[in-house]
């Protein structure tokens, strides 16, 4: 998948899709679901869903407000809701959610590997450790509150999630897709959009690897001699970006963290970044004092880089028209359930549209 690369401001909205709309919603996206599986099969839509700018035509197809942070999680929902009817027929599943939902990620991607013998370990690695890259290694201000984790019978997966910034009321989204994944923590996202971050420390960066290699080296020694470290670091008169890395580190309170990493004696940084109870200060703390001591700087490289079809929620461009979007749902229901009888002609039709719409 080509790379692509922009920025694109999420606000942060209240409110939820109306319960008329959500069902809607589901309703169709279940649809969408059985008609790409039926022609591209579930490899493809996992890769579409980790195309940010796919993802969000997706829900402005669906009619939820084409700009706001609401989309990411209502049209997570509206999928999951849709794989919880479907996704047994055509091997396709979906597990966490915004908040609370977002810890039963573990549980709910067992109940469906055990299920359909699926090995489950892998899965609920690659969860995890995408959520704990985006939350702690990737430093950019946002802070996670939904993270959805879609997967086939093939054990193929994507992950959309997404964090906040409250104070600029502003939302960044993550994608990421295990087609093509050769590291968890160097360059793995397949997307990320949002606001542009004034400040980032970015530990998955391809230049920071001088910073991965020796922070595992620098976690193994002692607390004490960390401790001692920081506080030296915080005396000494440092550039601009390291008076903002360093302004909420506590040494003191660091040295239980860095008593966990000694004692885990990770051999690599991906090793390390799955400890429990290392998160971003942790991380920070490290990567500063990997500097002092190897000279090994950290990335400070930001990563962030169809609504007209049924309206919107917020009615832009205008009001969700009910009728067209109910129209949508029975030619899609139609066409598959015709080609499922060996009747392939409308579903022919479907994929002959665009043309209509291409330059002469």
């Amino acid at each position: 998948m080509p790379t692509k690369t922009g920025y694109a401001d999420l606000p942060l909205h209240g409110g939820k899709a109306p319960r008329w709309l959500f069902s809607r919603m589901v309703r169709l996206a279940k649809e969408i679901v059985l008609l790409m599986s039926e022609e591209f099969g579930t490899g493809e839509f996992l890769r579409r869903l980790s195309d940010p700018y796919w993802f969000q035509a997706l829900g402005c197809l669906l009619g939820f407000d084409w700009h706001s942070s609401g989309l990411t999680t209502t049209t997570c929902g509206a999928l999951k809701e849709a794989l919880r009817e479907v996704g047994p027929e055509i091997g396709l599943f979906a597990a966490g959610g915004k908040g609370d939902v977002s810890r039963r990620t573990p549980e709910e991607i067992s109940f469906w590997a055990e299920r359909e013998g699926i090995e489950t370990s892998p899965l609920i690695y690659a969860s995890r450790m995408s959520a704990k890259v985006d939350s702690a290694a990737l430093q950019d201000g946002f802070q996670i509150y939904h993270h959805a984790f879609f997967f086939d019978r093939k054990g193929r997966w994507c992950v959309v999630q997404q964090g906040m910034k409250e104070t600029a009321h502003l939302a960044r989204r993550y994608h990421w897709l295990s087609e093509g994944l050769q590291s968890f923590v160097v360059e793995p996202h397949a997307g990320v959009v949002g606001a542009r971050a004034d400040f980032v420390l970015n530990l998955v960066a391809q230049e920071a690897e001088p910073a991965r290699a020796t922070i595992p080296e620098l976690a193994q020694k002692p607390p004490d001699f960390l401790v001692k470290e920081l506080k030296r670091l915080q005396h000494l008169r440092l550039p601009e970006r390291h008076a903002l890395l360093i302004s909420d580190v506590n040494p003191n309170r660091l040295e239980t963290v860095f008593l966990r990493t000694y004692e885990a004696q990770a051999k690599d940084f991906e090793e390390l970044l799955g400890v429990p109870g290392l998160g971003a200060k942790g991380l920070r703390a490290l990567a500063l004092l990997s500097e002092l001591v190897y000279g090994a700087p950290a990335s400070f490289r930001d990563p962030a880089r169809f609504s007209f079809a049924h309206g919107g929620k917020d009615g832009t461009p205008y009001p969700v028209d009910r009728g067209t979007y109910d129209r949508t749902i029975a030619v899609l229901e139609r066409a598959i359930r015709r080609a499922h009888l060996g009747e392939r002609e409308e579903l022919g039709l479907l994929r002959r549209i665009p043309l209509l719409f291409r330059s002469p």
